[in-house]
């Protein structure tokens, strides 16, 4: 007999969208706890470019997963899925309703529905392919995979090369580790929600928020973190936001320029999330706050 699974709500969508405000008013209305699915809000003292919840947020209703590792620490989605579902597990145990919210679709994919358990990169592998063009990457792999040939171009060397590197360490095709992978069963049952926000308000909400992190003092923490030691070295500086302000803060872009960046990117960002989440068929585009009522009506049906 197989044991009953874990219900937990997704709230996702692109940044500026207001999931975590929605979030917030879901966990209180429903005896929720949050638990952060963004990559970048797990990171100390990386508050204001992240849009981190305000110390008040914070106070009204329990927060997971945030300001857990320092910027200097590489934090990947297989982390990700083993503290979230700790951070799950735990709400559940005292009878409380895990609330996930966040804007990284890798994150949410890897918490339910796993990561593929092929080996992990080796860097001597990937040098014999650097030489090889794109094309005479993906002859070769049609000759092993043709499977993931088929889905691949030339110009995606990343897969290419990934796909080559799971062969040659294994003999196997990384198709078929994807092919396994398919019929493992998750461990949640997800009501995966969504604000839906017309493409043109949401670039307006972006370009506003961004002039209020400005406002809020966004270049005196990015000071702050760079005289700490942190800078683009580090993968946590390179998000939007901190590596056009150290790029400004080292004297190779004005301070308009630098801001000017910042918006074009988290709009280019958004439109990426947007692409990624609506190829999820099982989300629910609801308007909010205008539908909240709606949206808790789902909610209490899907946890009864």
């Amino acid at each position: 007999m197989t044991s009953k699974k874990t219900k937990i709500i997704v709230v996702a969508g692109p940044t500026g969208s207001g999931k975590s405000a929605l979030a917030l008013q879901l966990a209180e209305r429903i005896g929720g706890e949050i638990v952060n699915a963004d990559s970048m809000q797990l990171y100390r003292g990386m508050d204001i470019g992240t849009s981190k919840p305000a110390p008040e947020e914070l106070e009204r209703v329990p927060h997971h997963l945030f300001s857990i590792v320092s910027p200097d620490t590489n934090f990947s989605a297989s982390d990700y899925r083993r503290e979230a579902a700790a951070a799950i597990s735990d709400i559940e145990s005292r009878g409380r309703t895990p609330i996930v919210v966040g804007g990284t679709g890798l994150y949410i994919k890897a918490l339910l529905h796993g990561l593929v358990d092929s080996p992990t990169g080796d860097p001597e592998l990937r040098l014999a392919f650097q030489d090889l063009s794109g094309d005479e990457l993906l002859e070769r792999l049609r000759e092993v995979d043709p499977e993931t040939a088929a889905r691949l171009h030339p110009n995606d060397r990343v897969r290419l090369v990934r796909a080559l590197e799971v062969y040659s360490q294994t003999g196997r095709a990384i198709s078929d580790f994807r092919a396994e992978h398919a019929f493992a069963d998750t461990e949640y049952e997800a009501l995966k929600l969504a604000p839906k926000v017309e493409r043109a308000a949401l670039y307006n909400r972006i370009e506003d928020r961004v002039d209020r992190m400005m406002e809020g003092g966004l270049l005196a923490e990015v000071a702050s973190l760079m005289e700490r030691g942190y800078g683009v070295e580090h993968k946590a500086m390179r998000a939007i936001g901190y590596k056009e302000l150290c790029a400004h803060l080292a004297g190779e872009i004005s301070l308009p320029e630098a801001v000017a960046l910042i918006k074009r990117d988290t709009r280019r960002y958004a439109k990426r999330q947007l692409t990624w989440f609506t190829r999820d068929n099982e989300i629910y585009w609801l308007e909010y706050p205008e539908s909240f009522a709606t949206i808790v009506k789902i909610v209490i049906e899907f946890l009864a």
